[in-house]
């Protein structure tokens, strides 16, 4: 069965409430769906497949000469990789692009759940000036031999908020957890699949869900992945939206998420990626 599939552009039209309902349904009972007509412009997009590629390629020739590494982080504050022409201005212009529609899906994501307006927003900045953090991952999986004996990335849920990916719309790799069995993404022309991290799940208290999902490795094709995270600052205070908690559990001791520095539980994160959710979930707890 494949992940929801959401024609973005429906939602400033007489499909509103379609697109709302789709949105609400990837979020419960996926964690996942992929957006189409999402306003990004193709131009853009066919530009960043280029430089990101080019990226690769230059950064796989230097790797005789000095460290090199298929995964670039990018920050508005971080040293651009100088080689690939067009890469700053693309990668800037294209991360401003997809802030603004994952602050846009967290909106919805508020009217769905019943909270005001730019809740998850401001429940994700840490305080006066403390803002959000939103990073991009630039990342190539290369061919591996023996696939079967390697995950591209093993399976997890993320850590933070609201993931937007730009997957590689002709290789195929990307896998999520749905009713106990492993399902294929679906690679689409020039769709943004989105996922809701762990801290989206405690904050709807558990209405969305955060889902396990892992990358396979091919034989034979190199995959590209870029993906974007907008997650909480450091220093915000993460716990279940008090419109969301039922009246008659006033005790935050009582609720099955708790409440806690976003920093305190990357710590447990780190070392727990790969395990279970919920004891994280429990261990922050306690910090």
């Amino acid at each position: 069965m494949p992940i929801p599939v959401i024609d973005f552009s429906k939602l400033d039209g007489p499909g509103r409430a379609e697109v709302m309902a789709q949105i609400a349904n990837g979020c419960e009972d996926w964690g996942f769906f992929q957006l189409v007509n999402h306003g990004i412009p193709v131009e853009l997009l066919e530009k960043v497949k280029h430089v990101s590629s080019e990226c690769y390629k230059l950064e796989r020739e230097e790797s005789f000469f000095k460290n090199s590494t298929p995964v670039k982080l990018l920050k508005n504050d971080n040293e651009w990789p100088p080689k690939t022409i067009g890469f700053k201005e693309t990668m800037t212009e294209y991360r401003s692009e997809l802030k603004k529609l994952a602050e846009k899906l967290m909106e919805l994501m508020d009217e769905n759940l019943g909270l005001p307006k730019g809740y998850i927003k401001k429940a994700f900045n840490g305080g006066e000036g403390d803002k959000a953090f939103f990073g991009t991952k630039v990342s190539h999986y290369p061919p591996c031999p023996h696939p079967e004996m390697v995950d591209g990335l093993r399976a997890h849920t993320d850590a933070g908020g609201i993931i937007l990916l730009f997957q590689d719309d002709e290789v195929e790799g990307l896998e999520i957890l749905k009713g106990g069995e492993w399902t294929d993404v679906q690679p689409i022309h020039n769709s943004i699949v989105i996922n809701t991290g762990d801290q989206i799940e405690v904050l709807s208290n558990g209405r969305y869900k955060s889902t396990w999902h892992r990358i396979q490795s091919l034989p034979d094709r190199t995959r590209r992945s870029i993906a974007s995270f907008y997650n909480p600052s450091y220093n915000a205070t993460i716990g279940p939206a008090t419109q969301l908690i039922e009246k008659e559990n006033k005790d935050i001791n009582q609720f099955g998420y708790p409440k806690f520095v976003f920093s305190d539980y990357m710590s447990i994160y780190t070392e727990q990626k790969f395990l279970p959710k919920e004891p994280r979930f429990q261990a922050v707890r306690f910090v």
